[in-house]
């Protein structure tokens, strides 16, 4: 029996609920195995040798070789596991943000010093209390959320 979810159709968000922590157990382990100095090192020497020790699945693997954040996160990962992701090649969490958005880092900088993103277009689909049945498909290939 699933849960009743009507947070999922808001459109463009990744909510990272129970199910997304299952999903992206690995994934966000990976991450964390990142704050360990070996570690980055020995992941920079041969990435992909290092995400074959780790038993995620091969999306998740190919998400974070191609440092596509929204993708890991549509896959389980979570923003602050993925953070270290970032951390390791140089990227601050700016730079982050602003890649997920397909933003340079100075635009979304200055987005957010004017108040952030505008509410237009971020509205629940199916407002009328069948959301769950009106649920848009999140992308997972786009070139948005790479660093």
């Amino acid at each position: 029996m699933s849960l009743d979810k009507p947070y999922l159709d808001v459109p463009g968000t990744t909510i990272f609920d129970a199910e997304q922590s299952r999903k992206g157990y690995w994934l966000n382990q990976f991450c964390m195995s990142l704050m360990k100095h070996e570690n980055r090192e020995r992941f920079k020497a041969n990435e992909r040798a290092y995400l074959d020790e780790w038993p995620m699945t091969e999306a998740q693997k190919e998400a974070a070789l191609a440092r596509n954040l929204n993708w890991c996160i549509s896959l389980g990962g979570n923003i602050y596991f993925l953070a270290k992701l970032g951390a390791t090649h140089g990227k601050s969490f700016q730079q982050m943000a602003g890649s997920m958005t397909g933003m340079t880092e100075e635009e979304y900088r200055n987005m957010m010093i004017a108040g952030g993103r505008s509410v237009e277009g971020n509205r629940v689909v199916g407002e009328d209390g069948n959301a769950q049945k009106h649920r848009q498909p999140q992308g997972t290939s786009t070139a948005q959320g790479r660093l």
